[in-house]
């Protein structure tokens, strides 16, 4: 399919205050929001290694005191501009260096934590070898080197310790001037610029519109915020470093700086189309830390793994689709190391997961599931969970196909498949809905969420009849703006209660891939056509109010804008 060309990348324009701005494979954004729930008045520069910290807070300045400015920002720039007319200009010239400009406009760059101890906060001094500016922090672990390029710099606090004002301004006597901010570890070498700031603007433009082209080549006026999406997994991609091995999308450079080990499905499909390397990557990137017995972490970052618990084996489905949507074959060997990592992963389900005598694995909490609250585990929390065996399902019939195509043994995964879904329709069917049983106690669920409803994934592989009750009881859930993870009707129904109501990416592309797969086109279609336009009203929330449609909790979240790219392109396509 040939794409009319498209507007420059510089179009792409949001609130900073909703998204970060960064670069990808940069550590590091500008951002107000500096935590968990906590938004500055202030612009910092906040750093994701060893989790989530504001270093640095960028403060507008003119004549020596902090001044109003208002913000705007692109793909390309972030821009301060004061009452008067005056301006600072952001742009990363790669992912390590932040070059800024200021016209009428000084720059105060603090110390964010004011308070230095033996093993917490930024000290500050001045380089002998070249004069260069340097703080170092001890929460990230990297130094920002501040470079002169033009115009005047006044230090504050150089050496201090303790609580102490640490800072550099730029621009204090009121003149143009131009800096670089340079992330570094100990040794490495000063930053000398060799482009201006104007050639420094246009190579990220071109850096995001290679990417964008890449990855939404379809977009036209009938997908609005497919650049946006395109933006915000591109902001979100962090380099090779620490524990995670491969270029990776983080959930969102807020507070929610991991990748979750089904989150990252979903992002692997957004790129499998325009840059599949990148989505085997991402694909990849949890099986890196399988522990001995199978199981997937729950979540990885820079300076972290984490294994509490686990999250739902969509891999399978996940796998499927990414073949399907890739721009190249997979290589034999690249297949046996996915064969022999999901086999891994299967057992683990299948071993670690199931009760004597029982057929259907278990989870051991709501986490488990990547549904944390849901209704489902109110009366019990180690439940065997008709999502959970509906998944596992799929990636044992996807396991078997592999198997077959690498001329390994299938019959074991074809074995397991047909028990767990012969106990899926059996024990976990009453009349007309899915319930989860407690593994311990035999009680039911309650069957309003709709992750009762998640065996729709499965198609033609359940009953008609199985189907369409389905089916009916998803229009419960849909509301103007999409499926409530809850329905509104339902006493446990919470407008900010997590996954007891809010509308979800991840529920919303499984339930639409599930109902077409089961026949119900229609349907699948408004399901898609309600969560794009939610996403074009309301952005790329963690999750929305299911009423209002107003998004909730952290604002700029990759696997959102992945899963309106996904359904972006197959509406383009179908159209």
């Amino acid at each position: 399919m040939t794409f009319p060309p498209h507007p420059a990348a510089t179009d792409v324009e949001f609130d900073v205050r909703q998204i970060p701005f960064s670069y990808r494979g940069a550590w590091f954004d500008l951002s107000p929001v500096v935590g968990l729930h906590q938004r500055s008045e202030t612009i910092h520069l906040v750093s994701h290694r060893n989790g989530m910290h504001a270093v640095l807070a960028l403060q507008p300045v003119a004549n020596g005191a902090p001044v109003p400015a208002r913000w705007t920002t692109s793909s390309t720039t972030l821009r301060w501009t004061g009452d008067d007319g005056g301006t600072v200009t952001a742009a990363f010239e790669g992912p390590h260096v932040l070059r800024l400009r200021g016209r009428g406009l000084g720059l105060r760059i603090v110390d964010a934590a004011s308070d230095l101890t033996p093993f917490t906060g930024t000290y500050l001094f001045t380089d002998p070898v070249d004069g260069t500016s340097v703080f170092t922090s001890y929460e990230t672990g990297r130094r920002y080197r501040l470079t002169r390029v033009s115009g005047a710099l006044q230090v504050v606090g150089a050496e201090a310790l303790g609580a102490a004002d640490r800072a550099v301004v730029a621009g204090a006597n009121g003149g143009d001037w131009e800096l670089a901010i340079q992330e570094t570890t100990a040794g490495a070498l000063p930053f000398t610029p060799h482009s201006p700031f104007p050639a420094v603007v246009a190579a990220a433009d071109a850096a995001f519109r290679d990417y964008l082209d890449a990855v939404a080549p379809w977009r036209d006026e009938r997908t609005p915020a497919a650049a946006l999406a395109a933006y915000v997994l591109w902001s979100a991609t962090v380099a090779p470093e620490g524990f995670l091995g491969r270029e990776s999308v983080l959930m969102s450079k807020h507070w929610m700086d991991k990748v979750w080990s089904w989150d990252h499905c979903f992002n692997a499909l957004a790129l499998a189309p325009g840059l599949p390397d990148a989505a085997l990557d991402q694909f990849l990137a949890p099986f890196d830390h399988q522990d001995p017995t199978g199981a997937l972490p729950d979540s990885v970052t820079h300076s972290e793994i984490l294994f509490n618990y686990v999250k739902p084996p969509i891999h399978g489905w996940a796998l499927n689709r990414l073949r399907g949507l890739s721009t190249r074959e997979l290589a034999d060997t690249e297949l046996r190391e996915i064969h022999d990592r999901v086999a891994a992963w299967t057992r683990f389900w299948l071993v670690q997961r199931r009760r004597p005598g029982h057929v259907l694995p278990f989870y051991q909490h709501g986490n488990d599931s990547g549904w944390d609250n849901s209704t489902t585990f109110d009366r019990d929390r180690v439940i065997e969970s008709p999502d959970l065996a509906a998944f596992l399902v799929l990636q044992l019939e996807t396991l078997a196909d592999l198997a077959t195509e690498l001329g390994l043994p299938a019959e074991e995964w074809k074995h397991e498949r047909d028990s767990v879904l012969r106990a899926l329709t059996t024990d976990l069917w009453r009349d007309t809905e899915f319930v989860a049983v407690g593994a311990l106690s035999g009680n039911d669920s309650t069957a309003t969420s709709l992750l009762n409803l998640l065996p729709l994934v499965l198609g033609e592989r359940l009953p008609d009849r199985v189907r369409q009750l389905l089916a009916d009881r998803l229009i419960a859930h849909l509301t103007e703006h999409g499926l409530a993870t809850e329905p509104p009707t339902s006493p446990r129904y919470e407008a900010d209660g997590y996954w007891r109501g809010p509308i979800w990416a991840p529920s919303t592309a499984l339930i639409e891939d599930g109902l077409r797969s089961s026949g119900f086109t229609q349907l699948a279609d408004e399901v898609s056509s309600r969560f794009r336009a939610l996403c074009e009203r309301s952005g790329f929330a963690e999750n929305f109010d299911a009423l209002t449609g107003a998004g909730l909790r952290d604002r700029a979240y990759t696997w959102t804008a992945a899963v309106y790219l996904m359904f972006a392109a197959d509406h383009v396509r179908r159209i």
